[in-house]
């Protein structure tokens, strides 16, 4: 089973590829608060479909490049379902 991570896309300037923000939230061991963390992963876009403000579900992949090792599975909302 591949790795899948639910986040936000936050950057689409380079060619195929973008930038989305995966949020995670973790409880405090000892103050027992929950934490909130980001990471930013570069993911592979073949069809550049993704816009800024989509949330997408990544899934891990052959390493493409040095740094990009997902690719998109599915536009869960797209940023026109937002503005409508």
């Amino acid at each position: 089973m591949r790795q899948n991570f639910v986040g936000m896309v936050v950057s689409n300037a380079m060619q195929k590829t973008i930038k989305v923000k995966v949020t995670s939230q973790k409880l405090h061991p000892i103050v027992l608060k929950t934490m909130k963390s980001h990471k930013n992963y570069l993911v592979h876009d073949e069809n550049e479909a993704c816009k800024l403000g989509d949330v997408v579900r990544i899934e891990a992949c052959r390493p493409l490049s040095r740094h990009k090792h997902f690719s998109v599975a599915e536009v869960i909302r797209s940023t026109k379902d937002v503005t409508a």
